[in-house]
């Protein structure tokens, strides 16, 4: 199963983005994005390294809520 991650943008470069959730930082490609170039700050959900869509930041908090639930469930098993 392929997720969608949230990451918020910290800096931005052309088409390339530096992106970070959870401490971690990937470089991720905005051309999918193009069309509403997002910005500084803002979240965008990453898939295979590409920003899929811009998403609020209650959305990408929610979103990490599950993961971490998903998470936990798996290490008690």
């Amino acid at each position: 199963m392929c997720l969608g991650i949230p990451m918020q943008i910290l800096s931005i470069d052309g088409f390339l983005a530096c992106c970070t959730a959870k401490g971690v930082e990937r470089e991720v490609s905005l051309f999918m994005l193009q069309h509403e170039p997002p910005a500084v700050g803002d979240y965008v959900v990453v898939h295979l390294g590409y920003a899929t869509e811009r998403v609020s930041a209650q959305d990408a908090a929610a979103a990490w809520e599950v993961y971490d639930q998903m998470l936990s469930v798996d290490e008690a098993a």
